[in-house]
């Protein structure tokens, strides 16, 4: 189920567009501390279609992150309707949201979060090592994956031997070896210098050409700009851009 829904998205009669890949109507998302609460969210519709590249803009506290969370599967909606490439998410089963985690969505993170004790390469396929895929495979496509983010010649380098600028091409390696139809990234140049934080958007341009789907999180203007759309979140509403 999880192999065909994303794919769905990007074929309709003819091979036209069918359902968007991403379809938020009315959703919220409250946290709850003892009798506190706090709405992070607060009714946000949101369509994006397949092969767009959307930045999700909004300062901290804005409630771009959490928006992030629910569109990767990471958390769910209090409220409210998130259709993934036409399915209701809430219907599915856990099964089918920790695949479509692994296999669909290729997730980048401002931290990295790669395994010291690791080799590059061996961060780099361990989406395909939870989706039991055989290990002559994943060596060989997470060595395309590193070749392709141009760090072929740092295969065996662990991440304390690499720079921070590496580090978060390995992070899209990683996102990328499962050739997923939907690459979620939440502030990937905040940790970066001008020169890292170009070349990963450079790496995101290309993606974006490829094809891909691509949803930016950040709060700096330069950033989002380089999408072709940008949305605005303050105080856990959509103020701009949530619809084509």
């Amino acid at each position: 189920m999880a192999e065909a829904m994303l794919a769905a998205a990007t074929r309709g009669a003819g091979g036209a567009a069918a359902d968007p890949v991403i379809e938020l109507a009315g959703v919220r998302k409250t946290y709850r501390t003892g009798t506190v609460e706090f709405e992070a969210l607060r009714g946000v519709d949101l369509r994006i279609d397949a092969g767009e590249y959307v930045a999700v803009m909004g300062p901290s506290g804005s409630g771009k992150s959490t928006l992030m969370h629910i569109l990767g599967c990471l958390d769910v909606a209090t409220s409210g309707t998130y259709r993934l490439a036409g399915e209701d998410v809430e219907q599915l089963d856990e099964a089918d949201l920790a695949d479509i985690r692994n296999r669909r969505i290729g997730f980048v993170f401002q931290q990295f979060h790669l395994l010291p004790s690791l080799s590059a390469w061996r961060n780099v396929e361990l989406p395909l090592v939870y989706g039991q895929v055989p290990a002559p495979e994943r060596r060989a496509r997470a060595v395309a994956a590193m070749e392709r983010v141009g760090l072929g010649d740092r295969l065996d380098n662990r991440p304390g031997e690499l720079s921070g600028g590496q580090q978060q091409r390995v992070a899209v390696a990683r996102a990328l070896v499962g050739e997923p139809d939907l690459l979620l990234a939440d502030e990937p140049t905040g940790n970066l210098d001008s020169v890292s934080t170009r070349d990963v958007l450079a790496l995101l341009d290309e993606l974006h050409a490829q094809g891909r789907t691509i949803v930016l999180i950040t709060h700096e203007e330069d950033v989002a700009q380089r999408a072709q759309r940008v949305v605005r979140v303050l105080d856990g509403l959509v103020r701009g851009g949530g619809a084509r």
